[in-house]
């Protein structure tokens, strides 16, 4: 586990109305790695990011992020101080443009905890990482395929110049040749310092981008280590992730 923690999470829960998903989760992510939330649809993955991003209202336990606490945070403070966040369902604006998308994303630059920059995102370096929006910079999102959408809300995350990002289901629903772009940029972004925290049921996906994983079943934690002791262990795979 790398020293500087950017996100740790203690004892998280959640509710939708009376219904109880999470259940005192919780788990941490260091300072450029990226780690995956795992589990079948329905284990409280998205509702997980969602409650750490403070888009669930009734909600106990505690965030933290980059060292300060964020558990009683309206979202768009969250958002302001460096955390980023793909919902599942993309969210871009479909009568906007890829460059107008991009440019309603933008924050100012961010320094780490110890004072050194953190990557810094404009356009024209997030076309150079997303080629098939450089194709489509003039297009409307509402005209774009999934996948092109899928990195249109990725890159206008990044416009945010995130310290951490929240990666909800990124490889779902799109084209194989997508995902394995999808995949690059994860560790083009973890080269960069980035941290990521992804949820993903498909593991082959998980193995190529990520360094540690936690498996969620029934909104808690119930099995958590490095990805290769993951991938070995067909075992856990069967009791956890297979439908």
């Amino acid at each position: 586990m790398p020293h500087d923690i950017m996100l740790e999470v203690q004892g998280l829960s959640a509710w939708y109305g009376a219904a109880q998903i999470l259940f005192g989760l919780g788990l941490e992510v260091g300072r450029g790695e990226v780690v995956a939330l795992m589990g079948r649809n329905g284990a409280g993955k998205s509702t997980t990011m969602k409650t750490i991003m403070g888009l669930v209202d009734r909600r106990q336990g505690v965030v933290r992020f980059a060292g300060r606490d964020i558990s009683r945070l309206e979202p768009y403070r969250i958002a302001r101080l460096g955390l980023g966040f793909t919902p599942e369902d993309r969210r871009i604006f479909s009568d906007l443009t890829v460059m107008e998308n991009l440019d309603i994303g933008r924050q100012p630059p961010r320094h780490f905890g110890d004072g050194r920059p953190a990557p810094v995102w404009v356009p024209e370096k997030l076309l150079a990482l997303f080629p098939n929006l450089g194709e489509r910079r003039h297009s409307p999102g509402g005209q774009m395929s999934g996948g092109e959408q899928q990195m249109l809300t990725v890159a206008r995350t990044l416009m945010g110049n995130p310290l951490l990002v929240l990666l909800d289901e990124p490889s779902e629903g799109v084209a194989p040749l997508i995902v394995e772009q999808m995949a690059s940029t994860i560790v083009e972004l973890k080269k960069q310092g980035l941290s990521v925290l992804l949820s993903e049921q498909n593991i082959h996906f998980a193995e190529l981008v990520a360094d540690r994983a936690y498996l969620l079943e029934k909104g808690q934690v119930r099995w958590h280590g490095g990805m290769t002791e993951l991938t070995g262990d067909a075992e856990v795979q069967r009791a956890f992730l297979t439908v």
